[in-house]
């Protein structure tokens, strides 16, 4: 069941399960996370995926993503992929969701309901090296300069995330 997805309609409700690799051959909607980690000086910790990744593999991204198990509830998927892929663990809380559909070279396509956490950490990191290249902390104007110059450089949902991030962001800071 590890390597099983759930796939959703677009309420996010789930319609089935299958095996990840089918749902992303056949373009299947399927119920997916993805964390942003700030430590206290309000950076972005990013992760360059492994290069042996099934796709986007040597791309920058969020600090992790995957896919809820079938009997898993996402948050606790989300800790545990955080804890799985760099080596630690923080309080995350859900910040919002969007649907995003990505085609990919190898003949995969990402059509993901995407659960959006934010969380804070500022200790070690002991990245799985399987899954993760290379991690690094910067700015959130950094990173919104090298989008629109190295946009290449950056997984497909992490370019579609950001924005809605940094909106997310600033309506938390208007609604205090």
């Amino acid at each position: 069941m590890e390597d099983n997805v759930v796939l959703v309609n677009e309420n996010d409700e789930a319609v089935g399960i299958m095996e990840k690799m089918e749902a992303h051959r056949k373009a299947l909607l399927h119920r997916a996370f993805s964390v942003f980690i700030f430590n206290d000086k309000g950076e972005m910790l990013l992760q360059k995926r492994a290069l042996n990744k099934y796709h986007s593999g040597g791309l920058w991204t969020n600090a992790c993503c995957s896919h809820p198990r079938p009997s898993e509830v996402v948050k606790e998927a989300a800790t545990r992929r955080l804890r799985e892929e760099l080596g630690f663990v923080t309080s995350i809380t859900p910040a919002f969701q969007f649907t995003y559909r990505t085609d990919f070279d190898n003949g995969l396509t990402e059509h993901e309901y995407d659960h959006v956490f934010i969380g804070h950490y500022n200790g070690l990191i002991h990245p799985n090296r399987e899954e993760v290249g290379d991690y690094c902390f910067k700015s959130m104007e950094e990173i919104r300069s090298n989008l629109c110059s190295h946009s290449n450089k950056y997984t497909e949902w992490f370019k579609i995330a950001f924005p809605r991030l940094e909106a997310h962001l600033q309506h938390q800071v208007l609604s205090v």
